[in-house]
């Protein structure tokens, strides 16, 4: 039978102490409570440690070896619990990180040079994923997921949500006109998604007699499909057609006037949750938390 950290504590307490009444107290435990770790320790190692008697207590040759080893032992847990709690103060270790390349790009690439240089300890590996991830089996602390999240034994931290928007160059516009409705819209060169086809739902008010349904969507039939949503964004700085894409991937090309917003009259406020997903763990805790905080703060959605 393995020996317990309490009854190793109980021990040393007692010598320490000179009694079972005063380790009792100093452990804030009953006497009888103390008495008998110790007398389960002595159990378990087949020996007497310490002689009892109504005046004294007195260690045995085995009981000043095993006093010495059981010191050894409990001062390194107690450093172990050390460590454990200054590496939440000034997290350490490493950490991975997946998302999809665009917020992978747009949203932690901008930031991984002030990241580094307030967390040194930390050792970020960055991943993109179009799709969702198995962390376990592809050893992912930490996962980044845009859209409603699916039931999960993961648990998660919201970071926000993004709005979609539709736009296009300016030099698309120049060439084919600004389309202002539904109508127009079906007219010009439309970039979508080759896969999940509810991606291709963009959410605008349709002016089509057949599809006037509250809320519904307007589903594109694209002209040119990606499965990236940064090749689209590609795509669309090119001049090569319209796109619906989420702000926090374009909100500095609207900014800089590489891309510019369309019919947003008819646009719905739809928006895509922004979610981080992980598995609990106290180790990664400090440095999962430095770095959702850290990003968090810097999300422009």
């Amino acid at each position: 039978m393995k020996t317990t950290t309490e009854e190793l504590l109980a021990f040393v307490t007692v010598i320490d102490s000179g009694s079972i009444t005063a380790a009792a107290e100093a452990l804030q435990q009953t006497v009888s409570g103390v008495s008998r770790a110790l007398t389960r320790l002595e159990r378990k190692l087949d020996a007497t440690l310490v002689r009892r008697t109504t005046r004294r207590l007195q260690l045995t040759d085995e009981g000043e070896l095993f006093l010495a080893r059981a010191r050894v032992i409990l001062a390194a847990m107690e450093d172990a619990e050390e460590s454990i709690a200054r590496q939440r103060e000034r997290p350490a270790g490493r950490l991975r990180v997946d998302a999809a390349s665009p917020f992978v790009l747009h949203c932690i690439v901008p930031h991984v040079q002030a990241f580094a240089a307030a967390y040194p300890e930390i050792v970020l590996e960055l991943s993109s994923n179009e799709r969702i991830v198995d962390l376990m089996e592809q050893r992912v602390d930490i996962a980044i997921r845009i859209g409603a999240l699916q039931d999960s034994t993961l648990h998660a931290r919201s970071l926000g949500s993004s709005r979609l928007r539709i736009l296009a160059s300016p030099a698309y516009l120049a060439e084919r006109g600004e389309p202002r409705t539904v109508a127009q819209l079906r007219r010009h060169r439309l970039i979508g998604f080759t896969a999940p086809e509810s991606l291709n739902d963009w959410p605008l008010i349709d002016d089509d007699s057949e599809n006037r349904d509250a809320g519904a969507r307007f589903r594109i039939v694209p002209e040119i499909a990606a499965s990236s949503g940064e090749t689209m964004r590609q795509l669309a700085l090119a001049g090569g057609g319209v796109v619906c894409l989420a702000a926090y991937m374009t909100s500095a090309d609207v900014a800089s006037g590489r891309l510019q917003t369309v019919m947003d009259p008819v646009l719905l406020d739809v928006r895509q949750p922004i979610s981080a997903v992980f598995y609990q763990s106290a180790s990664m805790a400090g440095r999962a938390k430095a770095f959702l905080d850290f990003i968090a703060a810097r999300l422009v959605l």
